[in-house]
């Protein structure tokens, strides 16, 4: 619910009366989200959505109070409790989007490639760890093993994509030699799964999409979590264990950046999921090729290196806000 000392400009977006609205010299038309692709694209090329908490909606009325140029503008519904609009206009918005409101919970995704469709069968391949997830597994185990630190600089680095993934994997990996399997088992139990991630899955789920892990984590955690939230299919490490302890190693194909890409097109192949309706997810340099191979590759809380090369980025909201990515 907006609150009640909203901008003018919102309370008109979000209530039932008129589809036009005169504002300082321009006209701001109301339309449905489901009129863009069907009616609107070719005239209003230039396109964004804003999401944020309703908490938030002073400052976002203000920030909208700033348009200058005659726009559409259509209501977002969801099934979640974010708010969110989209806005589209015959010639650029450069200026207003800078003037976008920082440091508060909202985000503004520009829109520059057709969306996957919310309504249809699509793919989420989704990494695991600091995105589906709020910790780094490795991290943790390593903690838990007494080698937490050495391990954690090791990760830090692999994130920024200063290592290659597979020389830094084995690496971190080898520093758990030893270790009492049992902490596997332990960190299972008090995985603490992402904000926003279970109400994006029943959502996605409620219009049939398959869900996806793909991650360069362990095949515990993965499998924990396909179990859990009733994920159509998991990809990870698989740690060698003997006689219940850590050897320090993985064994089989190695879960690196090309094979999280490559889960991309093995799913889509395997459920027919139709040309542009692929989405992935993640955080760190080590999607980026997952990302590139998806139709819309989203990056969430990310390093530097993964926003630039996503085609959006979630970077103040939770995991709630991907459904707002998508076109109903």
């Amino acid at each position: 619910m907006l609150q009640q000392h909203d901008n003018v400009l919102l309370n008109w977006l979000f209530s039932e009366t008129c589809e036009t609205y005169q504002h300082l010299g321009c006209v701001l038309y109301r339309y449905q989200e489901t009129d863009y692709p069907l009616s609107l694209q070719a005239d209003l090329p230039y396109r964004c959505r804003v999401i944020f908490e309703s908490q938030c909606s002073v400052q976002i009325g203000a920030w909208l109070a700033l348009i200058s140029v005659d726009a559409h503008i259509a209501k977002l519904d969801r099934q979640n409790d974010l708010v969110g609009f989209e806005l589209s206009t015959q010639t650029p918005i450069d200026e207003l989007i800078i003037l976008f409101p920082q440091e508060i919970a909202a985000e503004i995704v520009l829109v520059q490639q057709p969306l996957a469709r919310l309504n249809l069968c699509g793919l989420l391949v989704m990494d695991m760890d600091s995105t589906a997830i709020q910790i780094e597994c490795i991290d943790e185990l390593a903690a838990m093993a007494g080698a937490g630190e050495e391990v954690a600089a090791v990760t830090a680095s692999a994130m920024r994509g200063e290592l290659d993934f597979e020389q830094s994997l084995r690496q971190r990996v080898a520093k758990l030699a030893g270790a009492d399997a049992q902490i596997i088992e332990q960190l299972c139990d008090t995985l603490p799964l992402m904000p926003g991630l279970e109400s994006m899955i029943a959502e996605l789920k409620s219009h049939q999409w398959k869900l996806v892990v793909a991650s360069g984590g362990f095949t515990p955690f993965v499998g924990h979590l396909q179990n859990l939230l009733g994920l159509d299919a998991a990809y990870a490490n698989e740690l060698v264990i003997q006689e219940g302890k850590l050897l320090g190693e993985v064994t089989g194909v190695v879960v690196d950046a090309q094979y999280k890409a490559s889960v991309i097109a093995k799913c889509a192949q395997k459920w027919s999921i139709a040309s542009g309706q692929c989405v992935a997810i993640g955080d760190g340099a080590n999607d980026i090729p997952m990302i590139q191979a998806a139709d819309l590759g989203l990056a969430f809380h990310a390093k530097p290196k993964l926003i630039a090369a996503a085609d959006a980025a979630i970077q103040r909201l939770d995991l709630r806000a991907l459904v707002f990515c998508l076109q109903a």
